[in-house]
C-alpha cells in the first residue's frame, strides 16, 4: 500500500503540474481557491492526525520541534519567494514574471518538498494517518506544481519546464522513501525522523494559514468563494476521522 501511495503522489503532482503547458486559460483566481481550499485540507490533518501522533511520540518536547518547523519555512520563503503559498501569478504576460530567480525557487521549493516526504516514511499508530497525510499532501503538492510549471513555461522553454516538472514530482515520494529505508535500518534514524515530523508539522501550519490570510483577496478578506473552498477543504480533513 505505501507504493500504491508513492505512485498516486507522483502522478497527481505530475499530471497536475502538466495542465499549464497544455492549457492556457488558468488563471489567478482558480489557483487562489485551490490554494485555500488544499491549505484549509492541510492544516485540518496537521491537527487532527499528524500533531496528535507527534506529541504521543515525544511528549511536551514536540512543542519545540513545532515552532523550529514554524520558522524554518519563513527562513525557506527566503528562497522560494512565497510560492508554495500562491504569491507568484500564473496568467501569462504578468509583470511578476520578469527576472523571476526561477533556480533560486526551485532549490527552495525542492527542500521543501523533501521535508515533506519525510513524515510519509513514518509508521503512525493510528491507521488513518498515512492515508490522510498522504492525501493531504498530494493536494497541497497540485497548487505548488501547477504554479512552479507555470513559471518555467513563462520564463524558459517547453522541454526545460517538462524536465523540472518531473524532478519536482520525484522529490517528495524520494524523501518518503528515503525517510521508509533509513528508519527501518537504522535506529538512530527512526529517532530523527520522528524528531523531523513535528518540524514539518510547523512548517505546514506556517503554510497554511498565511494561505488564508495572504492569498488572493484584496486587503486579505475572506470572499464568499474562498470561505467555501477553505469549508470544503476542512470538511474532507474531518472525514478522514472515519479511517480510524
Amino acid at each position: 500500500m505505501h507504493a500504491t501511495y508513492i505512485f498516486l503522489l507522483f502522478a497527481i503532482t505530475f499530471i497536475g503540474g502538466s495542465l499549464p503547458l497544455w492549457f492556457k486559460n488558468l488563471n489567478d483566481k482558480q489557483m487562489h481557491l485551490l490554494l485555500a481550499f488544499s491549505g484549509s485540507f492541510l492544516l485540518s490533518i496537521t491537527f487532527l492526525h499528524l500533531l496528535p501522533e507527534t506529541f504521543t511520540e515525544l511528549g511536551s518536547k514536540a512543542g519545540f520541534y513545532l515552532l523550529i518547523g514554524f520558522f524554518l519555512q519563513l527562513i525557506l520563503q527566503r528562497f522560494t519567494h512565497g510560492l508554495e503559498h500562491g504569491h507568484v501569478h500564473i496568467h501569462e504576460g504578468d509583470h511578476h514574471h520578469h527576472h523571476v530567480p526561477l533556480m533560486s525557487i526551485m532549490i527552495g521549493l525542492s527542500l521543501h518538498a523533501f521535508m515533506e516526504g519525510l513524515p510519509l516514511g513514518f509508521n503512525y499508530r493510528m491507521s488513518g494517518t498515512e492515508p490522510s497525510l498522504y492525501m493531504a499532501v498530494a493536494a497541497h503538492k497540485l497548487p505548488e506544481a501547477l504554479l512552479i510549471t507555470s513559471l518555467f513555461a513563462n520564463n524558459s522553454n517547453k522541454s526545460k519546464s517538462w524536465l523540472m516538472l518531473v524532478l519536482f514530482s520525484l522529490i517528495t515520494p524520494l524523501g518518503a522513501v528515503i525517510a521508509t529505508k533509513l528508519g527501518q535500518s537504522y535506529y538512530a534514524m527512526s529517532q530523527l525522523v520522528i524528531m523531523l515530523i513535528p518540524v514539518v508539522a510547523g512548517a505546514f501550519i506556517h503554510i497554511s494559514t498565511t494561505i488564508f490570510f495572504e492569498s488572493g483577496t484584496k486587503h486579505h478578506m475572506l470572499t464568499k468563494q474562498k470561505i467555501l473552498a477553505i469549508i470544503g477543504g476542512m470538511s474532507i480533513g474531518l472525514i478522514t476521522l472515519l479511517f480510524e
